[in-house]
């Protein structure tokens, strides 16, 4: 398998240790996002999603985060996002079962 750099690399490792519950990369996931940083794109509805998880996991700065970028969002954006991680606790929750 070649070597992949960038975007793909990053998601891939903060995605895998996110699924284990890692409140840290659920926040890193929040801010590259949130800023459209390590070559992923600007997505205020993902970092939403992030913050939240990472908040729900005991994150400490990820509720102050979440509020800035709700701050950012419609209604209708900040329901997107709140859909999106309820869909990846029951994914997640299936994946440990």
């Amino acid at each position: 398998m070649p070597f992949r750099s960038g975007a793909g690399d990053y998601l891939d490792i903060y995605r895998a240790l996110a699924d284990t519950g890692d409140d840290h990369a659920m926040f890193e996931l929040g801010c590259a996002y949130s800023t459209g940083s390590h070559g992923l794109p600007c997505d205020m509805v993902e970092a939403h999603k992030w913050f939240n998880l990472a908040a729900a996991n005991g994150h400490e700065e990820a509720p102050q985060c979440r509020c800035e970028v709700a701050s950012e969002m419609t209604a209708r954006e900040i329901a997107d996002a709140q859909r999106n991680a309820r869909a990846w606790l029951i994914e997640n929750a299936r994946l440990d079962a």
